[in-house]
């Protein structure tokens, strides 16, 4: 009797218990479309940050499933797994991982019969192509193309194929020639355990840029209104206490209060009021004080 197939499938699952036994993340992946060659390459890239395994769905189903007594709510990553998939251990937390996973993703030559994943759309200007048939090629692509000053050049802006629908042939073999290429082949994160937390990729795609902004924008804000109410912490009792001096020195400079702090200034803003009062009066003024209006800024 031949166990090959049984010994093979022994082998692959004990790799995958091992993977979710030695990390803390677990995902699940989809690889469908991505040649071998590329899905190895990716592999060497990420070796060290993350462990991969390409398995049968039920294989990878069966080991989740399995090991449900130790992580409660592992099996739940069943229920995403659809197409060709991989299982992704890693140390990394979710958002980190999604992050990883996301780098893997290349732009991609259509070959024809794929789902454009969004609207496919060729702008006017001039292309690199010679004068020649190629432009009854695009043409018949559907490409408003045309001869123009002795160069091939694409007349308006246009749609070619919506987002949803399936990529002609014709269609794609011209966006190759013009270096568009489509599709995007990576591998897809289709979700994510952490400590019996599934994560999907809706929550884990976060705008970076945004994110920072905002949580600037939400610390200048809870500092504005932490200064306003005088609540006192580690982070506002420096500005607290600076606002408390500049407001008791403003109602000291108010009320006249005299001390080494606010002498200076009382006298500063004394002279100043002076000043403003002798230049309303000029032809009351002694040869001193004129002297002194004169040369005052």
């Amino acid at each position: 009797m031949d166990r090959e197939p049984a010994n093979w499938k022994i082998e692959y699952m004990k790799d995958l218990r091992e993977v979710i036994k030695s990390n803390p993340v677990i995902a699940i992946v989809n690889v469908s479309g991505i040649p071998a060659p590329q899905i190895q390459n990716m592999r060497g890239v990420l070796r060290g940050k993350i462990s991969l395994i390409v398995a049968k769905n039920n294989l990878i189903d069966l080991a989740l499933r399995e090991m449900e007594s130790e992580m409660a709510g592992l099996s739940k990553l069943s229920e995403l797994i659809d197409g060709q998939c991989a299982l992704v251990g890693s140390a990394d937390n979710p958002f980190k991982l999604f992050k990883v996973m996301e780098g893997t993703k290349t732009p991609s030559p259509a070959k024809g019969g794929e789902i454009a994943p969004m609207d496919i759309e060729v702008k006017a200007g001039e292309t690199s192509f010679k004068p020649g048939p190629i432009v009854g090629d695009l043409q018949q692509a559907g490409i408003p193309a045309a001869i123009e000053s002795g160069k091939v050049v694409i007349k308006k802006d246009k749609l070619l194929v919506k987002e949803g629908d399936v990529i002609p042939l014709k269609t794609a073999q011209m966006l190759t020639k013009l270096e568009i290429f489509p599709l995007i082949v990576g591998m897809d994160l289709k979700g994510v355990y952490e400590n019996g937390i599934i994560f999907k990729p809706e929550v884990l795609a976060i705008d970076e840029k945004k994110f920072m902004g905002d949580l600037y924008s939400a610390i200048n804000g809870s500092m504005g209104v932490a200064i306003h109410i005088g609540y006192t912490t580690p982070m506002t009792i420096r500005p607290l206490i600076s606002k408390a001096f500049r407001e008791s020195m403003g109602v000291a400079m108010f009320a006249g209060i005299t001390n080494k702090t606010t002498i200076d200034k009382l006298v500063g803003l004394s002279t100043r009021k002076m000043m403003a009062l002798a230049a309303k009066v000029p032809d009351a003024l002694d040869d001193e004080l004129k002297a002194a209006l004169a040369g005052a800024p």
